[in-house]
């Protein structure tokens, strides 16, 4: 906070094409379900520091950069799809959750992909620097399974690998998939499997060691959970046209979410969301 006020700014990072979490719409603008929460966070600063002029500088961060971009102070609040991890939270804090997903495989329908267990020897692809990578890797290796890891820039270049056979299957979180298959022509040849592999919570990474900042963004985001407006703010994203073709991915709000809302919690833990 002494920082924001010192220097009159604050700085959001945000997803280029992470919809309708962040990306960018038809004027090049970042909007999405994050930068929602994240300009509800903005206003509250902006009262508690009496600056309602204070500048709010938007900086594009990857799967790769958005770790250290927190970390070091480049960015106050990343406002994108970043998933609470323990071992994350040894370099950022986290808000409490904001959303709860399932990270799942996609594969071309006539494949037959539908469990880990049909990638034994197989090559599947995820995305570079992602909590669902990491747990192929493990997963190989504790299960011998001997895969081939492929780790693409994005969700873009991943799922490419799998439409071109590159890979079988592309292991991401279950709502990243829906909005891909949203935009693709021939979304009918493949299929997302129905059990998830891990439970993904997002919340929204900050620096590590500011108790009181984290303070005033829980708070903000509890008090929109306590008023009920996050149900105005997930229908707008989820059950709603968005984005430049007008993409209603007609998702209703998961149990695991419905419970974060009614306690708020900011726990790393998989367990407490299933």
């Amino acid at each position: 906070m002494r920082k924001i006020r010192d220097t009159g700014l604050i700085t959001l990072g945000y997803r280029t094409n992470s919809p309708p979490f962040s990306f960018l719409d038809a004027r090049r603008v970042p909007v999405g379900y994050s930068l929602d929460l994240c300009e509800r966070v903005v206003d509250a600063v902006k009262r508690r520091l009496a600056l309602p002029d204070l500048e709010v500088r938007t900086v594009p961060v990857g799967s790769a950069t958005r770790m250290p971009l927190v970390a070091n102070g480049s960015v106050d609040l990343e406002c994108g799809i970043t998933t609470n991890t323990a071992e994350r939270q040894k370099l950022v804090a986290f808000s409490v959750t904001t959303f709860v997903a399932g990270s799942k495989l996609l594969s071309r329908r006539s494949s037959g992909i539908r469990t880990v267990d049909d990638l034994q020897g197989r090559t599947v692809v995820s995305t570079l620097a992602t909590t669902s990578i990491q747990y192929l890797h493990a997963l190989n290796q504790a299960r011998d399974l001997d895969m081939r890891i492929l780790a693409g820039q994005d969700d873009v270049e991943a799922f490419r690998m799998v439409s071109t056979g590159r890979a079988v299957a592309y292991a991401m979180d279950d709502v990243l998939l829906l909005s891909l298959l949203s935009t693709a022509p021939d979304a009918a040849d493949f299929v997302i499997a129905e059990e998830p592999l891990t439970r993904e919570p997002y919340g929204i990474p900050m620096r590590r060691g500011d108790p009181v900042f984290k303070k005033l963004v829980d708070d903000v985001l509890t008090d929109l959970y306590r008023r009920g407006e996050i149900m105005q703010i997930y229908r707008r994203w989820f059950q709603s046209p968005v984005g430049p073709r007008g993409v209603n991915l007609q998702l209703p709000m998961s149990e695991s979410l419905q419970r974060v809302i009614r306690h708020p919690t900011d726990s790393p833990d998989p367990a407490t969301y299933r």
